[in-house]
This record gives structure tokens, sequence and C-alpha cells, in this order.
């Protein structure tokens, strides 16, 4: 049995054509209410390239590296997702994307994938595992945060949020793209960009400190609902900060994510 366009589960994004998007309300932002969040956004250009691929039998690589840059606001309003291979390969391959808006592009990611082979021998150097998210207490970030995105997440902290370091589990019960099926890779990576929120060191009503990337470096795949945020946050002396972070799945550590923040008082 179906269900009917009322009975779906909710979205971050509703398809309009073969490249173009609606957000909905679940992806708006937390800085301004006419923006959206770029983390539902990062994960759906990943899928929108695993689609790509699928389409063009590119060989079956494993995702390294995802990089965005964000090259200005990200409107709430329809949008196009343009994917193109850049260094095609039977090993290593390249792949670039571009977020449009009104004629504009607004993001642009660059995807590095690699053969995978059996390197189970000599694997090791991982940081330790996080506690199970099961095992701890949710955390409304809502009350530190607006935005329909973050009213839309599960978070559980380890152990007490602290100002510029805190670990947490994140989780969603909203599908990325309404009545489509998303990679785990997809559904992990739109949770990511939430880590420059967890672990603020300035009350986000006095100082702004929104990022204009994010990089994200994996050695091994990620699985599971869970998206796991080992954070730390530095501001910098003259309006520079940084976001680090180790990235988790239930099984263990998966990566590291790096996100640059312009840090700037808000005018009283």
């Amino acid at each position: 049995m179906t269900n009917t366009p009322d009975e779906r589960r909710p979205s971050y994004f509703e398809r309009l054509g073969e490249h173009r998007y609606q957000p909905t309300p679940h992806a708006g932002g937390a800085w301004r209410d006419d923006e959206q969040h770029f983390s539902p956004l990062g994960g759906l250009i990943v899928h929108a390239i695993d689609r790509a691929r699928a389409r063009e039998r590119r060989p079956d690589l494993l995702v390294s590296r995802i990089s965005f840059d964000i090259l200005g606001r990200i409107a709430v309003d329809e949008f196009d997702i343009h994917v193109e291979t850049a260094r095609p390969g039977r090993t290593i391959e390249l792949v670039d994307a571009t977020v449009v808006i009104a004629g504009r592009p607004v993001v642009r990611a660059r995807v590095w994938l690699l053969a995978a082979l059996d390197t189970s021998i000599v694997a090791g150097g991982e940081p330790d595992p996080l506690p199970a998210p099961e095992s701890l207490r949710p955390w409304p970030m809502d009350s530190l945060w607006p935005g329909g995105y973050i009213a839309s997440l599960d978070v559980r902290p380890v152990g007490a949020p602290q100002p510029g370091r805190t670990t947490a589990w994140v989780s969603t019960p909203v599908e990325l793209v309404a009545g489509e099926p998303a990679s785990p890779l997809a559904s992990y990576v739109a949770l990511v960009d939430t880590a420059n929120g967890i672990a603020v060191r300035q009350e986000p009503t006095k100082w702004m400190f929104p990022n204009v990337d994010l990089s994200i470096h994996l050695y091994r795949q990620p699985e599971g609902r869970w998206t796991g945020l080992d954070t730390s946050v530095v501001f910098g002396s003259h309006g520079q900060g940084l976001t680090s972070t180790v990235l988790h799945d239930v099984r263990g550590p998966v990566g590291y994510a790096q996100q640059i923040l312009t840090v700037r008082p808000l005018e009283s």
C-alpha cells in the first residue's frame, strides 16, 4: 500500500524535476528565517551525485572527501543541482556539483572517490568510539537555536555541552527528499553541518559565526541513522574561527570535518 501525500513522512526537500528541488519548512535556517540551513542541502548534494553516477553507470568507488564552498545566501526558494564528472577514472574520480538559485551559484562542491580495497591487515589509528546514543538523554537544541532544521533533530549529547567543546549524536525522522530513498552517506552528510551549532563559544543572539565552507574526509563509509559529532570550536582574534569535528557512526569513528567561520558581533 502506498502512502497518500498527507501520510508521507516529512521531508527537507521535494523534487520538482530531474535536477530541481523545493525546500520545505524543515530545511529552515538558524541564522535567518528566509535562508535554508546548509546541513540538509549538503546531504541533498550527495544524493544528487549518487543519482548522476548511477545513471552514468560510473565505477563503484567510495566517497573519500567532500568539500563544500558556500558562495552566498541560500534562499528558501526553488533551486537546481548540476553534477559533472571533472576527472573520470576506474580507481580515482573527481565529481563537481553546483547549486543554483535564480541563475546564481550559491554552493559549489567537489567530491573525490577512491577504489575500495581490502586493507584491513594494516587498518589502525582511530580515535576511541563514543557511547551508544540510545544510552543518552535528548537535548532540545531549539532552546538555543531557531529554525525548522534544528527543530527536526534528535540530539543526544555525551556529557553536558560546553562552550567550544561538545560531543553529541544527531539523528532525524525527516526524509531527505519526499518519497525517495537516500543512501546512508547522503543521510549522514545531511547532519554533519550541525557541528557548528552544538559547541557554541558565544551566544548566537550576541555574535554571528556562520561557516563559509564544510570539508569532510572519510576513511570508512558511515552506517546507520546516527551521526556522531565530537566537536571543538576555536575563535581567533581577527574575525576567523574554526569548527573541527571527529565524525562517528554507531560502529566507531569514520573521519573528520572542518568548517571555517566568519566571526562578528551582532549589531545592537
